[in-house]
């Protein structure tokens, strides 16, 4: 490798981790004081419409014409990443922000699973070692706080990991399809499926309130997705799905450093068993499967 490259391949890797570093702001949009005024049982519903409706609205110039295209596996793929988007901002409002991203990012074992059972991919002695482990982590969070309050919120995000999955299943599904276009449509077609229910509630967001959803629609999730799926092209794999680890890491200490939110030891065990379980996967087990861009973060 020449200096050309090796610059090149630095650069990528920095976009990569900038990108993993505003993936991570989420909790500290989420649980940020002007969001609060918001009744808890609707504020999931409320930032999940219109965090992807701007996120949509910016992506929307990286779609061409030519990209666009109606395929019946379209469907299932809008169905479950609605569901994500909701279960994902839900469980952030009712569990502490460290629960709720290292649940959904348990996300690649369920995928795992589901490639098998699915798609007849085939699982490694290291995938199997990973699962195992990051439902152990599982177990830790989730059934730890079984009669707590975060509860609720837990197996929101438990579900959020589940349905996001699913996501990654689909667009493997459709990898022929240009992914600017497949996520633009995604986060469109989620916030329309909650908007009516939204707008039901008769909720009236502030100009402040307004402006801070278009911030993290834009800077916490369209920005990221044009910035890595520009470096992924240098980067492989398995490096990038390492440097992706950052955001669920970085997401609860933003949260703890901003508005003093703290994890209790089961879900701090969970969370450690939950990235060794991925670190295994990635790091001493090379995946053989194309590392699909993180269309949530969710």
């Amino acid at each position: 490798m020449n200096d050309v490259d090796r610059r090149k391949l630095f650069r990528a890797r920095l976009l990569i981790l900038l990108a993993s570093v505003l993936w991570s702001l989420s909790g500290l949009f989420i649980k940020s004081p002007p969001f609060l005024s918001i009744p808890e049982a609707d504020r999931g519903l409320i930032l999940a419409c219109y965090r992807v409706f701007f996120a949509g609205l910016f992506l929307l110039p990286f779609v061409k014409l030519n990209q666009i295209r109606w395929r019946p596996v379209l469907i299932p793929l809008l169905v479950t990443f609605g569901l994500m988007n909701l279960l994902f901002m839900v469980a952030m409002t009712k569990t502490s922000a460290a629960a709720a991203i290292f649940l959904q990012n348990t996300s690649v074992a369920w995928a795992m699973l589901f490639g098998f059972l699915l798609l007849k991919e085939r699982i490694e002695r290291g995938s199997i070692l990973s699962i195992l482990i990051v439902m152990l982590g599982i177990g830790f969070i989730v059934f730890a706080d079984g009669a707590g309050k975060n509860f609720m919120g837990n197996l929101f995000a438990l579900l959020s990991g589940i349905t996001y999955a699913l996501v990654v299943i689909f667009f493997r599904m459709l990898r022929d399809e240009h992914p600017a276009w497949l996520v633009a449509l995604c986060l469109l077609f989620s916030s329309a499926l909650v908007a009516p229910w939204a707008l039901t509630l008769g909720i009236s967001l502030t100009g402040v309130q307004f402006g801070l959803i278009a911030l993290m629609g834009v800077v916490q999730m369209g920005a990221p997705y044009v910035i890595f799926s520009h470096a992924v092209k240098t980067v492989n794999s398995q490096e990038a799905a390492l440097l992706v680890l950052a955001e669920p890491i970085l997401n609860p200490i933003w949260v703890w450093i901003f508005w003093g939110e703290t994890v209790s030891f089961t879900t701090l065990v969970g969370c450690t068993l939950i990235v060794l379980g991925l670190v295994v996967r990635f790091l001493f087990f090379r995946p053989k499967l194309i590392l699909e861009p993180n269309p949530n973060q969710p």
